[in-house]
Parts: C-alpha cells; sequence; structure tokens
C-alpha cells in the first residue's frame, strides 16, 4: 500500500500518478464526446476518489486529507491555468 499523509501519496509514485492521470484524461475526453457533462464527470470523479481513498486508507485518513483541500484551493494548487504560467 502507498505511503498516505495529509499531503496525499508520496512522490515515490509520481510517474506512475502521472500516468494515471493521462488515462483519466482520455476517459474523461470521451466522455464528453459522447454527450455527458464536465460537471457530473467532476461530481463522479470526485465519489469514487473518495470512495477508494476510503477504502484503502480509511475514512479518518481521508478526512484528514479532505479538510486541507479548502487552503490547497485557495493556493491555486488545483488551478490548471495558474500552473501552467
Amino acid at each position: 500500500m502507498p505511503s498516505f499523509d495529509a499531503d496525499g501519496p508520496k512522490d515515490e509514485h509520481r510517474e506512475e500518478r502521472q500516468l494515471a492521470l493521462e488515462y483519466l484524461a482520455e476517459a474523461w475526453n470521451t466522455a464528453e464526446d459522447e454527450g455527458v457533462e464536465s460537471l457530473a464527470l467532476a461530481h463522479a470523479s470526485l465519489f469514487a476518489a473518495l470512495a477508494t481513498l476510503v477504502r484503502a486508507h480509511g475514512e479518518e485518513a481521508t478526512a484528514t486529507l479532505v479538510s486541507t483541500l479548502p487552503d490547497r484551493i485557495r493556493a491555486g494548487e488545483y488551478n490548471l491555468e495558474r500552473q501552467t504560467h
């Protein structure tokens, strides 16, 4: 099982996470091409991700991770436009 803390998985799995993100982007694009709304995809993705984290790491560790998200979102960590500039 990968290491997990409030900052998420350790960087030892960075390449694997990047590959996974590429697979998800491809699936996302395919779903949009078939008419699935991006907001529906976002909600389904969040649910699937949280359910997977709870199953792998438990409710408390997942809740700790999620509690860090507001500050990380406000800091621009999830803003793709900001990350590319």
